[in-house]
């Protein structure tokens, strides 16, 4: 790892209010908008980890999700955060050092042989589960959940991190809750720790503005349910684009998480989904398909969707369990057409008999694939394990996004209540170190900058293209 100074990142070497307060050990990773670095803190020598991002949006979404989150024992510790004073676009957050990751402990069960028993199975799904929980009730979409981005402690408790794609999808005083218990409480928020943003910063997030007063107001259905955030994203327009570039969704912070594995610049600079039109319609214009990871990616958001919701999260959750039972990646596609080949062959075609909203995502009519006779399905893809097992991943790899389990509804399946039963988080094994390969960066073989161009359509040969009424369509042999 490197101990020296990063020509990249000068600016945390020579900021008083930062080398005051801490002493900066070594650089663990790095990324296109964040590195991060381990440093001790002066006052009891507690080991940190400072991430430096240089993206304003990304940095302002993760301080105000880990702000409402701070209480959770399953979402990572932010302590403190510092600002450029000269308007930088640099901000530093100060989160509790964790060691390793999901990632390394999926990866040395293979490597070792030993596997991942499924009482361990079960107390690493429960902890994901409980800080999945406590994003969604306060409406934190995370839209970059993997294994690499769920750090582990030294004793076993798992956390949620990397915040900077996060959205938060309530309006102040807006009030949600669904078939569960109360929403996950915050501590009054201290005015003195309350986050604001430098002078100057245009706030993109006019829904964000206030702290969020989310309250219990009963159990409703998930019909309800997603009946109200249909509405709160409707009253979200064109207001919500980010008014500096008119690029939706800050387009600039889609590789702005950074996690102490990604020593190396993110290889899927060029792997984005396809983006909808300008001419589409404005009440969209709050989110954007430029985000996550593509093998964890919903397929609403490889067909290009820029109006979903907190399930997008469900789907990739479904292939982290699925990873977690068979030690390898669901779905790894090496393009995101590639990506949605691998999908329909497990899962079958997505057509309006499975989703009847599919047809009005953005690229449905101008990618088409030919029908899947025989699908596998996903027990084909989980050989040797019991169908309770197979009936968890199903609960959120399946194409309507109102179908996935949330996770509250999952934290009450009999899966967890049966033998053989989780296992105490102290018998959890855990990695000694971090390994530095990330999830998505399949042993080094897929180079994107070798490809001579950022299309996904050059790995399929020939296709079919056909005009249409409203442009073309593309079909893949």
């Amino acid at each position: 790892m490197e101990s020296h100074q990063s020509t990249k990142s000068w600016s945390i070497h020579t900021r008083p209010e930062i080398i005051a307060k801490y002493e900066i050990l070594e650089r663990v990773g790095s990324g296109a908008y964040s590195d991060v670095y381990r440093a001790r803190r002066l006052s009891d020598n507690l080991v940190v980890a400072l991430k430096e991002v240089h993206d304003y949006q990304s940095a302002f979404r993760e301080i105000e999700a880990l702000q409402i989150l701070r209480n959770c024992p399953n979402v990572v510790v932010l302590y403190e955060y510092f600002w450029r004073e000269d308007g930088d676009d640099d901000a530093v957050l100060v989160l509790e050092y964790l060691r390793t990751d999901l990632a390394t402990v999926v990866k040395e069960a293979k490597r070792d042989g030993r596997g991942i028993g499924v009482g361990e199975v079960k107390r690493w799904m429960i902890q994901i589960l409980c800080g999945l929980d406590a994003c969604h009730r306060n409406m934190i979409v995370h839209r970059d959940l993997k294994p690499s981005n769920l750090l582990v402690s030294d004793d076993g408790v798992l956390k949620l991190a990397d915040f900077g794609q996060a959205r938060i999808l309530l309006e102040p005083g807006y009030v949600a809750a669904y078939n569960g218990p109360a929403l996950y409480e915050q501590n009054p928020v201290n005015p003195e720790n309350t986050f604001r943003p430098p002078e100057g910063f245009t706030e993109t997030h006019n829904s964000c503005q206030e702290a969020y007063e989310i309250q219990e107001q009963g159990t409703i259905s998930k019909e309800e349910y997603f009946r109200q955030l249909d509405e709160v994203k409707a009253k979200k327009a064109v207001d919500e684009t980010d008014k500096e570039t008119n690029f939706y969704d800050g387009n600039a912070s889609c590789l702005a998480t950074c996690s102490t594995s990604d020593i190396e610049d993110d290889p899927f600079e060029s792997s984005y989904s396809y983006e909808a039109g300008e001419g589409g319609d404005n009440r969209q214009g709050c989110l954007t398909s430029c985000v996550g990871t593509r093998w964890f990616r919903a397929p609403e958001l490889l067909y290009g969707s820029i109006d979903y919701g907190l399930e997008i999260d469900l789907w990739s959750l479904g292939c982290i369990f699925a990873e977690l039972f068979t030690l390898e990646p669901l779905f790894p596609g090496t393009a995101d057409i590639d990506q949605l080949s691998r999908i329909f062959n497990v899962l079958g075609n997505l057509t309006e008999e499975v989703w009847p909203a599919c047809s009005k995502l953005p690229d449905y009519n101008m990618i088409s694939f030919n029908k899947v006779e025989n699908p596998i399905g996903l027990g084909a893809c989980m050989p040797n394990l019991s169908s309770d097992e197979i009936s968890l991943v199903k609960r959120l790899v399946c194409y309507d996004p109102s179908s996935r389990a949330t996770a509250m509804e999952l934290l009450r399946d009999k899966f967890f209540s049966e033998e053989p039963l989780p296992v105490p988080v102290s018998e959890l094994w855990v990695p000694s170190t971090r390994s530095g390969q990330d999830e998505d960066t399949p042993g080094g073989w897929y180079e994107y900058d070798e490809m001579g161009s950022d299309s996904d359509f050059e790995d399929f040969g020939p296709v079919n293209v056909t005009s249409t009424s409203t442009g073309f369509s593309i079909q893949f042999p």
